[in-house]
């Protein structure tokens, strides 16, 4: 399917499967999405099922029109609306608001307050619109496993445990939504992600976000108020350890360890590339490009358990703009510091 131009039969197939409380995975700017309709609890339960995911790990609901946010929430606080929805949507940025009695429990994860956000893809907003209900959507992969940026990641992780797969191509971002939670003051932002942190605090016009520790540190908590904040994310079936730049800058040897995958930049593959290609080496994109790097994540950990070695190295970024986001997502893949590599 043409990504800009959804094809109209496929839409209606897949916003029927919807409406039956059937499974749809769709491509989303992000990452692609496995999506129910949010306002039928069997149905929603289905996506817990399909991805093995833990019932507190909360889902995103998608809209496709501004309207169905007051429908969803009990209160949309005006500069929520004006300044940041009506600004920002569609886009990869998610809300966290105060739930109505409209939303089920199973998919706030029993907690009183939702996440929504409007998508930025053609063929997600089509499918929204089609099906007539807003949909609750994680991303489309099992539990623990790098998200899907492809329809083949999808098919890869739930073949045969969901009913139709609405392929895009390739997501144009690679990492999810930003989300911030609109019911603390200042606003807490609980996952970085496709829009920045900075880009956030210029539509506020400069107002305070608060960050906290433990999503700098991108460290696990004992509540799930959204996707991400409680339970291990990303992660390739192989160990993955997370190197410092500058310490892997100044480790030839490691690219000529047959026994190890090393994902790095652009950069330093082209330093230490000695006339051969190594086969166990993936290369994320340039450092002056971290949004190429970030769209290639994803995909690059599930390359890594392709490949023939026992363990993998990935290198640290800029945490500034979105490399925080990719410094997030590889955080939360990386195996513990201090645990055993062979």
């Amino acid at each position: 399917m043409d990504a800009l131009h959804p094809q109209p039969k496929a839409i209606e197939f897949a916003a029927k499967v919807i409406k039956k409380g059937g499974l749809v995975a769709f491509p989303t700017e992000t990452v692609y999405g496995l999506g129910a309709n949010a306002l039928d609890p069997a149905a929603t339960r289905k996506i817990f099922e399909a991805k093995h995911r833990p019932a507190d790990n909360p889902l995103i609901v998608h809209i496709a029109q501004l309207r169905q946010l007051k429908t969803l929430t009990k209160m949309v606080p005006e500069r929520v609306q004006d300044k940041l929805a009506r600004k920002l949507w569609p886009g990869p940025v998610t809300f966290l608001l105060f739930k109505s009695q409209l939303v089920p429990d199973v998919v706030s994860g029993n907690t009183d307050k939702v996440a929504i956000r409007m998508p930025a893809h053609p063929v997600a907003l089509a499918l929204i619109r089609k099906a007539g209900v807003p949909i609750a959507a994680p991303s489309a992969n099992t539990s623990t496993r790098p998200s899907p940026t492809k329809a083949t990641h999808v098919l890869e992780d739930l073949k045969g445990r969901i009913d139709v797969i609405l392929d895009g191509g390739d997501a144009f971002f690679g990492v999810e939504s930003t989300i911030i939670d609109c019911t603390s003051n200042p606003y807490t932002l609980l996952r970085p992600g496709a829009f920045t942190l900075e880009e956030l605090r210029k539509q506020l016009g400069g107002e305070k976000i608060r960050v906290p520790e433990t999503v700098r540190q991108a460290k696990q908590t004992k509540v799930a108020l959204v996707p991400g904040m409680k339970y291990r994310h990303y992660a390739p079936k192989k160990p993955l350890y997370l190197i410092k730049r500058e310490n892997l800058a100044e480790s030839p040897e490691l690219f000529q360890d047959p026994q190890i995958g090393v994902l790095c930049s652009q950069e330093l593959y082209q330093q230490h590339y000695n006339g051969k290609t190594p086969k166990n080496v993936i290369v994320l994109g340039s450092e002056e490009d971290l949004y190429g790097v970030a769209k290639n994540l994803f995909d690059s950990l599930r390359k890594l358990d392709t490949l023939n070695v026992k363990f993998g190295i990935i290198q640290s970024f800029a945490e500034k703009g979105i490399g925080f986001a990719i410094m997030n997502r590889i955080k939360k893949a990386a195996s513990p510091p201090g645990t055993r590599r062979n």
